[in-house]
């Protein structure tokens, strides 16, 4: 019997949720967990390690790693072959200190979402 998946803590739903090319149809879509999304915002965007990143939502470093390697298929896909991009759905739970956060592009830096 497989382990219950933990839930991921993400610091806020995202703003803008769609993506893609402006001279097509929504035709062909590809869907990245909110998880997912997290992962590549704090590594790619705020370039914490994997292992912090790990810590912060309140996973193990090998789910991130799964969970950031999954998403930059995706977003290659997105790019290199005209997708769109939907970013919902997935296992997480938003943290409690999210809306006291002040600076999305510094969270977790003041340690607001340590375990």
């Amino acid at each position: 019997m497989p382990r219950p998946k933990k839930c991921r803590r993400i610091c806020a739903i995202p703003e803008n949720r769609g993506f893609g090319p402006l001279d097509k149809d929504p035709d062909d879509t590809v869907e990245m967990t909110l998880d997912e999304y997290e992962t590549i915002r704090l590594i790619d965007l705020l370039g914490h390690t994997q292992e912090t990143c790990a810590q912060q939502m309140g996973v193990a470093r090998t789910t991130v790693q799964a969970s950031y390697n999954e998403a930059r298929k995706k977003l290659a896909q997105v790019l290199i072959e005209g997708k769109f991009l939907v970013i919902k759905g997935g296992n997480y739970v938003v943290c409690p200190k999210a809306a006291n956060c002040r600076n999305k592009r510094g969270c977790g830096k003041s340690g607001c979402c340590d375990k």
